[in-house]
């Protein structure tokens, strides 16, 4: 049972985390335009990665919202109110966002290889985008329909919990969050990656890299743009499905989300390392083998280390 300051202060950092992003790639949307690439672009690019930014402007704007209202309306006091009102916020404001990332896929990947396909890129992130974002929730929220009604009606009752229970119910509040902490972590920087990613398809050193080269960049656009689906789904999912409720459940949800969502990250990564030793050093075999260490490294540190320490723990115990 979630006590209504730690349900308010849930959403909110969940808007938080979702907003630092988005004022990032916002920021980077305008600065996108006035790259020399930007007027090489068909017209019809331009049109759509100004639509991008809008969306991108109207998500920012329903962010932001609840904070605005949290001081005008509730005047600062934590209520019911306040946190359906975040929630429905965020909801609404993950389709803009889908909107946008699935344009600016299309216009990275249309310079690259064409509109066909890049309208397919498009499509494609839009489609898993929305899938984890809504689709994932809508379902799921189905099948936890029974277990959410019973917190909330432990919500309703008066009686103070033993202290036992009290105690479990506090150190889950503290891993859920310190997971959505994490995902706060990640999120920020995946999302400055990928807005520095659609610039540097705009700029005149990357028409004269070779097309291996290129298509290496839009892939590892296409894996960092999962990679924050991934890290952004944790807060659709908290507030669709569990509605704000502090379950186990959701905390071991959130964490596969992040677990997972390094994969591609490192990946992304590693492959845009690829890319640029190829630009300094013109050397296919040095480009590789760097990229190669480089993931090696991520994976060791995020995967390889933290299940040996994991095993021995197991062991130990």
């Amino acid at each position: 049972m979630a006590k209504i300051k730690d349900k308010v202060k849930n959403a909110l950092d969940e808007a938080r985390m979702l907003v630092l992003g988005a004022q990032v790639l916002v920021g980077l949307q305008f600065r996108s335009v006035f790259e020399k690439g930007f007027e090489s672009l068909p017209v019809p690019s331009q049109a759509l990665k100004l639509a991008g930014l809008g969306l991108m402007l109207l998500a920012v704007g329903l962010l932001i919202s609840p904070a605005a209202y949290h001081r005008l309306v509730e005047r600062g006091e934590d209520t019911e109110e306040i946190h359906r009102y975040t929630s429905k916020l965020m909801g609404f404001a993950l389709l803009p966002f889908a909107l946008g990332l699935g344009i600016d896929l299309y216009v990275a990947a249309q310079k690259v290889v064409g509109w066909k396909t890049g309208a397919a890129a498009g499509l494609l992130g839009l489609l898993v985008a929305v899938f984890f974002w809504y689709l994932l929730e809508l379902y799921r929220r189905r099948e936890r329909a029974g277990e959410i009604a019973e917190k909330k009606r432990e919500e309703q009752e008066v009686d103070e919990p033993k202290d036992e229970e009290r105690d479990e119910r506090k150190k889950l509040s503290d891993k859920i969050k310190h997971v959505l902490t994490e995902c706060r972590v990640v999120l920020p920087g995946a999302q400055a990656l990928m807005g520095f990613q659609f610039i540097a398809i705009l700029t005149e050193s990357f028409d004269k890299l070779p097309s291996g080269s290129k298509y290496v960049h839009l892939a590892c656009i296409g894996l960092n743009a999962l990679t924050i689906v991934l890290l952004m789904t944790p807060a659709a999912y908290h507030r669709i499905v569990e509605q704000g409720q502090e379950t186990e459940h959701f905390h071991r949800f959130a964490s596969k989300m992040l677990v997972a969502a390094l994969v591609p990250l490192a990946l992304g990564l590693s492959g845009d390392v690829y890319v640029v030793v190829q630009k300094v050093t013109d050397s296919q075999l040095v480009s590789i083998v760097s990229a190669l260490v480089i993931l090696a490294i991520f994976w060791e540190l995020w995967f390889g280390l933290t299940l040996y320490r994991r095993t021995q723990r197991k062991y130990a115990s």
